[in-house]
């Protein structure tokens, strides 16, 4: 247990410190989608919906851009979706790394670098 709430501590503390990045990057996936529902002629919320949907690489496929631009523009919020993904999947690796360095049994750890 005491592992978990290591990890989590890190984890939380560690999301605070890249935040501004990821809402920067949140707020440009949010532009571009307000940017594509205008182009598109959908309602605010269809853009962040699509926006979204787009970043998180879901893409459902029931709200989809049909002009140049805004298909341009929707590989660009796909783009910056993996690197927030890839952001948080960094940051949950490293936590997890530094909690197992601090809970570790020394013991394990040589037998792991044995094998």
């Amino acid at each position: 247990m005491e592992f978990t709430i290591t990890f989590l501590k890190l984890f939380f503390w560690s999301l605070q410190l890249v935040a501004p990045l990821l809402a920067f990057l949140g707020l440009i996936v949010i532009v571009l989608g307000q940017i594509v529902s205008k182009v598109e002629g959908w309602n605010k919320f269809n853009g962040l919906y699509w926006s979204l949907i787009t970043a998180t690489t879901v893409g459902y496929g029931d709200i989809r851009p049909l002009k140049k631009r805004s298909k341009i523009m929707s590989i660009v919020i796909a783009f910056i979706g993996l690197v927030l993904t890839g952001i948080i999947i960094a940051v949950a690796l490293n936590s997890a790394s530094l909690a197992l360095d601090r809970h570790a049994d020394q013991d394990i750890i040589q037998k792991l670098k044995s094998i």
